[in-house]
């Protein structure tokens, strides 16, 4: 793949939504591209959940089948690499990888997900994905009863709050300085015996990404089974910006019920797109935005 090359459709991004996506046009025939650096953003959590058939496995189990079913249709190429730049062309779009390898296509589907920003907590980066977890949906069950913190503050706590307090009894909210809650929500948490804690964090004490002690700028620490945190987030990719994608107030691609951003022959899926980070929801998503293109593509062509 040295030389610039055609395909209908290049897919940044070769996790779950990329995969799908190009699952539906590899069975529609479409010569499809899949560029991809190796490295998903859950590679670091020990299992996947809530996930019909694949409940349990390890992330690394459930994309390895995906791509072994995806390599079955031969109009489906994979390139290990990053993709650094796209220009629009006059029939479609042109990406350069890292490697100054360049393919034009008429649609594109980012598949590229997000990257979390570690907040600077000694410790925490080492437990995210493992004990110190974003998701009750994904993680929460196997945390039932036990003793459970919430890394967040303001609006973002208080909506963890009554997720986690109905997978356990104990429950405490650290907020990291100074509480930001207006007093309707204070009482409510007093109501329900969440306790919240606002000296700052200074580390997080664990073994192989198991949670142990919170560690408090003060010395104090408490000992914890699990945590929760909200923490921030920035596109993993600029290409879709640079193309002028629009974003939405929260950061993400913007897109319609059918995966489509603002600029025709574009479109997102997975994590880059959406607020609910799953596996289920990335396929979907994917799974969507694949069909999509192959209509396009069809309309184009009859």
């Amino acid at each position: 793949m040295k030389d610039s090359k055609y395909f209908e459709a290049i897919i940044i991004g070769g996790s779950y939504a990329g995969l799908s996506a190009a699952m539906s046009l590899g069975r529609s025939l479409r010569k499809v591209l899949i560029i991809d650096g190796g490295l998903p953003c859950n590679r670091q959590t020990p299992h996947s959940h809530n996930f019909l058939t694949q409940d349990g496995k390890t992330p690394k189990e459930v994309s390895t089948l995906a791509k072994q079913q995806v390599e079955k249709y031969d109009t489906i190429k994979f390139y290990k690499g990053l993709a650094t730049s796209g220009t629009k062309t006059e029939n479609g779009f042109e990406i350069t990888t890292d490697a100054n390898d360049k393919f034009s296509t008429k649609k594109l589907i980012f598949a590229t997900g997000i990257k979390d920003v570690m907040p600077d907590i000694k410790g925490f980066s080492e437990c995210w994905g493992i004990s110190v977890i974003p998701c009750p949906y994904c993680h929460g069950y196997e945390y039932r009863n036990q003793n459970t913190g919430i890394i967040a503050n303001g609006a973002a706590a208080f909506h963890l709050a009554p997720l986690i307090k109905n997978l356990t009894d104990k429950v405490t909210i650290l907020t990291n300085g100074k509480a930001d809650f207006d007093s309707e929500q204070i009482d409510k948490l007093r109501e329900h015996k969440i306790k919240v804690i606002e000296t700052k964090i200074s580390e997080i004490e664990h073994n192989n990404g198991y949670i142990q002690n919170v560690v408090f700028s003060d010395g104090t620490k408490m000992p914890f089974d699990a945590a929760y945190a909200s923490i921030s987030f920035e596109q993993h990719s600029d290409i879709p910006s640079s193309l002028g994608c629009e974003q939405t107030e929260h950061g993400y691609i913007k897109v319609d019920n059918f995966q489509k951003t603002n600029i025709e022959g574009v479109f997102a899926c997975g994590d880059n797109s959406a607020m609910m980070r799953s596996l289920a929801s990335a396929i979907y998503s994917g799974s969507l935005a694949g069909g999509m293109v192959n209509g396009l593509l069809t309309a184009d062509e009859f």
